[in-house]
């Protein structure tokens, strides 16, 4: 048994080791991940439809697109309605919106929103009637339709009435058939450009030689913060997919600004790894005030035909003030350090929030504080 434990224990600082060392490579993120080719992006999508079917949950009269949509659907269909005429409960409009995402292709399904636009309760056991999706430029992309499924129910009467979650708000999914396809033009087959999610000119700089090293020639040139020009190299020229497809596999150190950021309502503070602190001192220290307030009662005696009840208030006040306790943090703190000092003092989330802007005031915060 004990052989066993001195084993485990000789074993621990190199699992330590192995520990630390796999947490440094974690720190690096797909280039996939940060930034992406441009020009590949998604396209939004929206659209005007009627859902039908529902129970007495629909439009109300006042509602005049409603009988108007409805009186120019039916009229498509060779019925000649006036839209006056029309009465419906069962019948809401809704706005439509869909996300077209890159090289899609026609006949693949997307998801599709449904917004009530009307004065409509609900939405529940409706159906969306045929309905063109047109993207920014006025052209049909996809259609939807189909049932609507809404997550929570709505029941009740006249008096008293429970609903769960939205019901005006719906979700079709695979509910739209894409018709056309987006086009994806590059007006030079030989050079694209990556595009960071974030820009920053330091992770642009890792991101060209990281490419740069990978396939041992100079292809990446950053341009910019944000923006890495690729040449395509001659062998790859007929398999362009491939050779995306190696780049995005790449892993990179991301950097970040070093930033605090505090919600004051809520006390949160979070706070970047690479935050520094010049030579400071942080001194805290409780005060707790507290007043107590008695009241002393006298009476008559029982069955006594003189004599009055009188109330007389008496007040205690007493002061406590906690353990100071001051803490020098030395030039180039880390973060580590600065959070084992402040608990040191005791302190609770909200007076970190105090103490940093403190620190922050004296100027011995190396780091940008955002209030949230």
């Amino acid at each position: 048994m004990y052989g066993r434990i001195k084993i485990a224990l000789a074993a621990l600082p190199l699992l330590l080791f192995m520990l630390f060392a796999f947490s440094g490579g974690a720190e690096a993120a797909r280039i996939k991940d940060i930034a992406f080719v441009e020009g590949v992006r998604p396209n939004q999508l929206m659209g005007y439809g009627l859902v039908v079917g529902l129970t007495a949950t629909g439009d109300k009269s006042s509602a005049t697109y409603t009988t108007q949509a409805i009186a120019s659907m039916l009229n498509r269909m060779g019925m000649k309605l006036d839209a006056n005429a029309i009465r419906v409960k069962n019948t809401a409009t809704v706005m439509l919106t869909a996300e077209l995402p890159p090289f899609a292709k026609p006949g693949a399904k997307i998801d599709v929103l449904l917004s009530s636009l009307g004065d409509a309760s609900s939405l529940m056991g409706g159906t969306l009637i045929l309905s063109p999706l047109k993207g920014s430029d006025g052209k049909v992309y996809a259609v939807a339709q189909g049932p609507i499924a809404l997550a929570g129910y709505s029941a009740g009467g006249a008096s008293s009435s429970v609903t769960k979650n939205h019901q005006t708000v719906a979700k079709i999914t695979d509910g739209a058939i894409i018709e056309r396809e987006l086009p994806l033009v590059m007006n030079n087959p030989d050079r694209f450009n990556i595009v960071l999610r974030r820009p920053d000119f330091t992770t642009a700089g890792r991101l060209a030689t990281a490419i740069n090293n990978s396939f041992e020639a100079d292809v990446a040139f950053p341009k910019d913060a944000g923006r890495i020009s690729i040449t395509v190299p001659a062998e790859h020229k007929s398999d362009i997919v491939n050779f995306i497809s190696q780049i995005e596999a790449l892993n990179v150190k991301p950097d970040t600004v070093s930033k605090v950021i505090v919600n004051e309502r809520t006390g949160t503070v979070v706070m970047g790894e690479n935050i520094r602190i010049s030579t400071v001192a942080i001194s805290h220290a409780d005060l707790s005030i507290e007043i107590k307030t008695q009241y002393l009662i006298s009476q008559p005696s029982p069955f006594s035909s003189t004599g009055d009840t009188v109330v007389q208030p008496v007040d205690t006040t007493s002061v406590t003030e906690g353990e100071s306790r001051l803490i020098i943090l030395p030039s180039n703190a880390t973060l580590g350090e600065v959070v084992r000092a402040l608990n040191l003092l005791g302190v609770t989330p909200r007076e970190l929030v105090a103490i940093l802007q403190a620190i922050k005031a004296a100027g011995a915060l190396q780091a940008e504080m955002e209030i949230i």
